[in-house]
C-alpha cells in the first residue's frame, strides 16, 4: 500500500512538474499574443506613414432628432480636432465649435488603459520560457498581478469620471474651442466601453431672488436636467442635456482582448489549484 501511495505521490509530482515547466509556459505566451494585440491597437500607424499614428474620424449624432452633431478624430489617446454643431433649444439658431488649431484633448482614460496593458506585458516578459517555476503559487502570484493590471485596464474604459458641475465648467476643455464657449454651454468627452462619447450641457441662470429650492448637484459622469450649482457666486441650472456617441471599433477589439486574457489566467490559476499533491 505504501508503495502505491508512493509511486501516486511521484506521479502527481511528475504532472505537477510538466505542468509547471511546459503548460504554464504555454498559457504565459498564448497571454502574450493576446495582450500584444490589445497594446497594437492603441497604436495603430497611419498607412504609409509607420512614424504617425492613425487619425480616425468619428460622426457621433447624425439623425433629425440630434441637437449636437460632432465630429471627433481620435489619433491614439488623443482628440486632435472637434467639431461640434449645437442646435439652440427654442431657437432655431445653430452654434457652430471646434478646436482651436494649436489645441488637442487628451483622453486619460484610454491613456492609462494602454498603460496597464503594458505593466501587464512587462509582468509576463519578466517570466519568459526559460524561467523554472518552482511552485503552483509562485505562478498564482504571477496570474494575480496580471489579473490586477487587466482589470485596471477594463475599469478605466468602462467607468469614466465623475465631475461636479464647476468641475466641468471650470475644465480646460471649456478654453479649448473657437470661437469660445458661451457660459451657458458646457461640453465633455469620454470613454464608456468601446464609445466615444460627448455631451453637451445648457444652462440658464437662476435668478438671484428665485425662490426655487437650491440644492447644488454631487458629480456625476452624466447630469439631468434640472441639475443646479454655483459658480463665482452665479447659480446655475441645466435645462438641456444632449448625449451622442459613437463606436471606436478598435476599443471593443481591445475590451474582447482583456476578458479572452482574464480566463486564460483564472484557467491556469484552476489547473495549478486542481493539481494537488498529498
Amino acid at each position: 500500500a505504501d508503495m502505491k501511495i508512493f509511486l501516486v505521490r511521484t506521479l502527481l509530482e511528475e504532472e505537477f512538474n510538466w505542468l509547471l515547466k511546459e503548460e504554464v509556459h504555454a498559457v504565459l505566451k498564448q497571454l502574450q499574443d493576446v495582450l500584444k494585440e490589445a497594446s497594437r491597437r492603441f497604436s495603430m500607424p497611419s498607412p504609409g506613414l509607420e512614424s504617425q499614428l492613425k487619425q480616425e474620424n468619428f460622426i457621433l449624432g447624425s439623425s433629425t432628432m440630434d441637437q449636437v452633431k460632432g465630429v471627433l478624430t481620435l489619433q491614439g489617446e488623443v482628440l486632435t480636432q472637434a467639431d461640434i454643431n449645437l442646435k439652440v433649444a427654442k431657437s432655431s439658431q445653430v452654434l457652430h465649435f471646434q478646436f482651436r488649431e494649436d489645441k488637442q484633448w487628451k483622453l486619460q482614460q484610454i491613456q492609462d488603459a494602454r498603460n496597464h496593458v503594458n505593466q501587464a506585458l512587462l509582468l509576463l516578459s519578466s517570466r519568459d520560457s526559460s524561467y523554472h517555476f518552482k511552485t503552483g503559487a509562485e505562478v498564482n502570484k504571477l496570474m494575480d498581478a496580471v489579473m490586477l493590471q487587466l482589470t485596471r485596464a477594463r475599469n478605466r474604459l468602462t467607468t469614466p469620471a465623475s465631475l461636479t458641475l464647476p468641475e466641468l465648467a471650470t475644465s480646460g476643455l471649456m478654453k479649448m474651442f473657437s470661437p469660445p464657449m458661451p457660459g451657458d454651454v458646457m461640453v465633455n468627452f469620454y470613454i464608456n466601453l468601446s464609445k466615444l462619447c460627448l455631451t453637451v450641457y445648457q444652462l440658464h441662470v437662476l435668478p438671484p431672488n428665485t425662490t426655487k429650492n437650491f440644492k447644488p448637484a454631487g458629480s456625476s459622469v452624466l447630469h439631468n436636467p434640472g441639475a443646479m450649482f454655483e459658480l463665482n457666486n452665479n447659480r446655475f441650472e441645466v435645462s438641456h442635456v444632449h448625449k451622442v456617441e459613437c463606436v471606436v471599433p478598435w476599443l471593443n477589439d481591445t475590451l474582447v482582448f482583456f476578458t479572452i486574457s482574464l480566463q486564460l489566467c483564472q484557467q491556469l490559476k484552476d489547473k495549478v489549484s486542481n493539481t494537488v499533491i498529498f
